[in-house]
């Protein structure tokens, strides 16, 4: 059910931050956005992801993995942000993290789409903060998509022929198997190679 209130009681948003439920609102522009919490099987593919990814591409790489964070236009914080399931970062990035919000834009991003969700009405604003690449995840099948930021706008990568997408922003693969899992790995290394999510 999708409900639309053109002015948020105050009632409703103390509510929601005295119970917790405001940990995935996202402010659009000023307009506030409420999502529901992720399902089970969905958190269960971004903490196995998050995991695999702190330990075979962040912490080899001196990189790092965060999980759902606030992302600003540098300067529009708190007016204007989303949060997308995993940020990965590259030193030279370091930089935007402000504890509370990251001010710019990471390496890379990752959003897991589930029914119904806002996840591809999101890439316009992650095209105008400028994230490299933005992979999309379904949580059912775990098929992936990427992303890559070409002239301002996101194009969708094609896999190759036997069905992996190449991150150049990170030097990962993935490929979605039949299984519904996520097939991962660091380029070449196959000692890298894992299904997600574990469960």
């Amino acid at each position: 059910m999708r409900a639309v209130m053109p002015e948020v009681l105050p009632e409703v948003v103390a509510l929601r931050r005295r119970t917790g439920a405001d940990r995935w609102d996202e402010m659009w522009e000023g307009e506030l956005h409420m999502p529901p919490a992720p399902n089970r099987m969905h958190q269960d593919l971004e903490l196995s992801l998050g995991a695999w990814l702190r330990q075979h591409w962040a912490k080899p790489r001196g990189c790092k993995v965060y999980p759902p964070i606030n992302l600003a236009l540098p300067g529009r914080w708190p007016q204007d942000y989303r949060i997308p399931d995993l940020v990965l970062l590259e030193p030279d990035r370091f930089e935007i993290d402000r504890d509370e919000y990251f001010d710019g834009p990471p390496t890379a991003l990752i959003e897991i789409r589930s029914p119904g969700d806002e996840t591809l009405d999101k890439l316009p604003f992650y095209a105008k903060l400028g994230v490299p690449e933005v992979w999309v995840i379904d949580r059912d099948t775990r098929v992936p998509d990427i992303y890559v930021l070409r002239d301002g706008e996101y194009e969708p990568m094609d896999p190759d022929p036997d069905g992996w997408l190449h991150s150049d922003a990170t030097g990962i693969r993935l490929r979605g198997e039949p299984t519904r899992k996520l097939a991962i790995q660091v380029g070449d290394d196959s000692s890298t190679l894992d299904f997600l999510p574990d469960a």
